[in-house]
């Protein structure tokens, strides 16, 4: 296993633990509103020119 693979692997545990406890704590919409935020804007940032 490669360590890029290890990598995706940790980040992806951690988003999935971060939802966790997102939902324990009933803040879970919010968590959601903003990671589809960022997304976007990293979209939008990307199209930008350089």
């Amino acid at each position: 296993m490669s360590i890029s693979k290890l990598r995706t692997i940790l980040y992806t545990i951690a988003r999935l633990l971060g939802d966790v406890n997102a939902a324990q704590k009933g803040k879970l919409p919010q968590r959601l509103m903003r990671r589809a935020a960022g997304k976007l804007a990293g979209k939008i940032l990307s199209k930008l020119p350089k």
